[in-house]
């Protein structure tokens, strides 16, 4: 018999597509809970008929705390245990023994892996740890999009590990994007000290390619006190110096650079990132100088910061170019080998091999 109630909760609005496999991943919890905001295809009625309890709210306007505050209050007052998930999230067989294993009544909020994407072989391409299963009472989600689990019960709050629990994200890429932009510009007037929410507001400029307003609005992020977290200032940076390579300021680019290995030179990214500069303005000693320093580092951090490229290939491709260019055949022959070894159908690295080999 379980030790305690577990109820899974969610919110969804025209996913009838996914509602079987996710219905399949959350069926090892005692009753999951979903509340519709508005489908129209048939995901309620799919739900319903594999044992979901459907609530439909309309939520108006929009934000994502406030329809998962919604979802929460449907949650039964004598759940122990409440995890949160979308229907494009999909748990490992096995989730709830290991949660429960771990679980103690003193707990508020348990810590899992999450793989945000995957390589084209399904291995994890991007993991760091998620942390929305908790305590029925004493937890609210805040922010209209980004949203968090703020907690506000009785005592401090204890939160636990569980090992082997991983939650799996196959996102729908056909949702459109449009509305998180003007979400974060309403979280930052609302919440305008808060470091993450400037942050994530400072980054969606730059993917839209807002770059003065991406400037503008990381410059502010690390002026505040609580930006205190070295690797996300040092995105914070990287971002910057994304955005003014992107307005051709290479210059102010590099100078950001720096700063980002200054400011965090445990991680891979800006060191990347520089390479790449250096490969564009064919300067090879500082391609060959980031490719060294990166390469050295072999351990990912673990947060959701990590930017894949810097950990596939690309490093040793661009290491073994700037070998190539620098006279350094071996070492060139070495890293390209093992750039082939990460990414063996690739046909230009085959190539270049081939090349240095002749040289060799």
């Amino acid at each position: 018999m379980s030790r305690y109630k577990v109820c899974v909760y969610a919110i969804c609005k025209n996913e009838e597509a996914f509602v079987d496999r996710w219905m399949d991943s959350v069926s090892e919890a005692d009753i999951v809970v979903v509340t519709d905001t508005g489908s129209t295809d048939g995901t309620v009625d799919r739900l319903k008929s594999r044992g979901a309890v459907v609530y439909a709210e309309s939520i108006v306007p929009w934000r994502f705390d406030t329809a998962r505050n919604v979802a929460l209050d449907h949650v039964p007052e004598d759940v122990d245990i409440c995890v949160s998930n979308d229907l494009d999230e999909i748990f490992e067989p096995g989730w709830r023994k290991k949660l429960e294993d771990v679980w103690q009544p003193s707990h508020t909020r348990a810590r899992y892996l999450f793989t945000w994407t995957f390589n084209s072989d399904g291995t994890p391409k991007k993991q760091f740890p998620m942390e929305k299963a908790h305590r029925r009472t004493g937890y609210r989600w805040v922010h209209p999009v980004h949203e968090v689990l703020q907690y506000s019960g009785d005592g401090e709050e204890q939160t636990v590990w569980v090992n082997g629990m991983v939650l799996n994200h196959y996102p729908d890429t056909s949702k459109p994007r449009s509305q998180y932009l003007p979400l974060l510009e309403l979280s930052a007037e609302e919440n305008p000290q808060d470091d993450r929410t400037v942050f994530w507001l400072g980054r969606e400029y730059m993917y839209y390619q807002k770059y003065e307003k991406c400037i503008e609005t990381l410059k502010k992020h690390l002026q505040l006190p609580s930006a205190q977290w070295d690797e996300e200032r040092c995105a914070s940076m990287r971002f910057i110096a994304k955005s003014y390579a992107a307005l051709n300021d290479r210059n102010s680019a590099k100078e950001w650079l720096y700063k980002a290995i200054a400011e965090c030179p445990r991680v891979r990214e800006p060191y990347y990132q520089m390479a790449r500069i250096g490969y564009e303005e064919g300067n090879w000693p500082l391609v060959y100088l980031m490719t060294e320093k990166m390469l050295k580092i072999t351990q990912k951090t673990g947060s959701y910061l990590i930017e894949p490229e810097a950990w596939d290939y690309a490093p040793y491709d661009l290491a073994a170019i700037s070998c190539y260019r620098l006279g350094l055949y071996q070492k060139s022959y070495e890293y390209g080998k093992k750039a082939c070894e990460l990414a063996p159908d690739h046909e230009r690295l085959k190539s270049n091999l081939e090349l240095i080999e002749k040289k060799l």
